[in-house]
């Protein structure tokens, strides 16, 4: 149920059509929306400002299933693939031609990767969120395979900043405070970190703090910084929309949940039993496993909601303006021809 009285508005609209599995949403200055794209051999769809969907399928020889995606400057897009037993960071030309960034990490095969973000000195952020296979057999309490790595510019081997995280999820970086939060998905906790070295060649992590621990069915996902330097939580499963402010205090903004399927969920998380088919039915009234979220529109007040399970993004308006990420103004390239 949608709870009442709840400090975000209820759901605007919907935007996208055809889509197929997009659970990250870029946002661009534009108006310009990016989101993965599972279909045939995998890549991304763009929705255009006018609400007009393309697709831009990868022509490479590997079908990629890109989880999280990282726009760069001239319209390339970065993708963390996410296959049953292989992993990686590839590049997505407009064009459709796809190159390997890093496959690797410390020398070895890089696990199925779940989360890509390139901060402003062009260093990117990876997420692996376990190193067991299949990843089903870590939806436990006990997770603590899942890893950080960094790639340097110029490197294509990844070095792992951050190890023994409970099922690694998605991570957002605050250059001003000097700050990295991620999700552990299934520890039910949000952690921040200190960046060290931030302009330096051998950036590093240090002073692992718990933010928050999440209460039942809440499974922390995506998230986003506002100016405000709070973070907004997307909870699997229970279709929940969490504020936390930087000491851990918690507001619900949405939840849309199924009261059945979430006791159904709780109790095979308590008896280390969760697995893909409580994730891959879990849908609300009208939500579809809601997964990550952006804010866009001209204020960055706008919230477009990515979802594991819809074909679509519900798009909600809040009176809290986001924080810009290091992609807000990159030049679209040849991406420019889907504007209005």
């Amino acid at each position: 149920m949608i709870p009442e009285n709840l400090p975000l508005h209820p759901i605007e609209r919907w935007v996208g059509n055809e889509l197929n599995r997009p659970e990250c949403v870029i946002a661009h200055q534009s108006g310009l929306l990016i989101v993965p794209n599972w279909s045939l051999s995998g890549g991304i769809s763009i929705i255009s400002p006018s609400g007009e969907t393309h697709h831009i399928l990868s022509k490479h020889d590997e079908t990629l299933r890109p989880n999280g995606i990282a726009l760069e400057e001239n319209g390339n897009v970065l993708l963390a693939h996410m296959g049953d037993t292989s992993g990686g960071i590839y590049r997505l030309h407009p064009d459709g031609q796809t190159e390997s960034v890093a496959l690797t990490v410390q020398g070895a095969p890089m696990p199925p990767t779940n989360f890509i973000v390139k901060d402003s000195t062009g260093r990117l952020w990876i997420t692996v969120s376990t190193r067991k296979t299949p990843r089903a057999s870590d939806y436990r309490a006990s997770a603590n395979t899942g890893f950080i790595a960094i790639v340097e510019p110029g490197s294509s081997d990844a070095r792992i900043v951050a190890d023994g995280l409970g099922y690694t999820n998605e991570c957002v970086i605050d250059e001003h405070r000097g700050e990295l939060w991620v999700n552990e998905t299934f520890g039910r906790r949000l952690t921040r970190f200190s960046l060290n070295g931030f302009d330096s060649n051998r950036v590093s992590l240090s002073k692992r703090q718990t933010v928050c621990a999440f209460g039942p069915a809440t499974y922390p996902d995506g998230l986003a910084l506002d100016s405000q330097g709070h973070c907004w939580i997307t909870s699997i499963v229970s279709n929940r929309i969490i504020r936390v402010s930087p000491s851990g205090q918690q507001t619900l903004m949405f939840e849309d949940a199924d009261e059945a399927h979430l006791e159904w969920t709780e109790e095979a998380y308590a008896n280390d039993l969760l697995g893909r088919e409580h994730l891959d039915n879990a849908k609300g009234e009208c939500m579809n496993n809601l997964s990550n979220l952006a804010f866009g529109g001209p204020n960055k007040t706008t919230l477009y909601v990515g979802n594991l399970l819809g074909d679509a993004l519900p798009v909600f308006t809040t009176n809290i303006e986001g924080q810009a990420m290091a992609h807000w103004s990159v030049s679209l390239g040849a991406l420019t021809r889907y504007l209005d």
